[in-house]
């Protein structure tokens, strides 16, 4: 008896082609339910009438009236002088006073006092880069001391960060701060600064 050898051709694949794919049938769908949604609620925006406008409380204006102000009436007691809008044209040539020479001179000889006020910080660090001065400002803040960074540049150095603590006006409170950094590792040095006075 012979037999065939043929493979024989399978039905289903000639069945799913003539689908096509899930995705493009889904994605078919999904655009037209958006398309008709999309276009319902536009009909049902134009049709209703808008929250934001208020057409029916406004009364309807002439052109006339719109564009001509109404004019106010002056009193009896009034003829055609108005107030001025501006009166300082009047009252700053009253507040002119005369400067003598002497005047001028005494000022000119003696120099304004000034006053410096001390105070002082503790510098516990310079850094070149600023970030590391800000993990050093950081540090510190963990241990509940509270740090300042200035930028500062020095001729032939370049640009320097100095983490410093501060200001201190007393030696009590200088003496306090710097046992709780050394305590912690920290080593500082005494800056002074003169500001002046206020």
């Amino acid at each position: 008896m012979s037999r065939d050898y043929k493979p024989a051709q399978r039905k289903s694949s000639a069945s799913s082609n003539s689908k096509g794919s899930p995705f493009f049938t889904g994605l078919l769908v999904g655009l037209l339910l958006g398309v008709g949604i999309s276009v319902a609620v536009a009909i049902f925006v134009m049709k209703s009438e808008s929250p934001f406008s208020d057409k029916a409380g406004r009364p309807k204006l002439e052109p006339d009236e719109i564009a001509l102000p109404k004019p106010e009436p002056k009193p009896a007691g009034q003829t055609g002088s108005e107030k001025p809008r501006f009166d300082f044209y009047t009252i700053l040539p009253g507040t002119e006073s005369q400067v003598t020479e002497q005047e001028i001179k005494q000022k000119e000889a003696a120099p304004a006092p000034t006053q410096t006020q001390e105070s002082y910080f503790l510098q516990v660090g310079a850094f070149q880069t600023e970030q590391e001065a800000d993990n050093m400002k950081a540090k510190l803040a963990l241990l509940g001391i509270e740090a300042i960074v200035q930028t500062a540049t020095i001729p032939g150095k370049g640009v320097w960060h100095r983490v410093r603590v501060g200001p201190f006006a007393d030696l009590n409170q200088i003496n306090s701060a710097k046992s709780d950094l050394a305590q912690n590792g920290f080593k500082a040095d005494l800056i002074k600064v003169n500001s002046p006075g206020q």
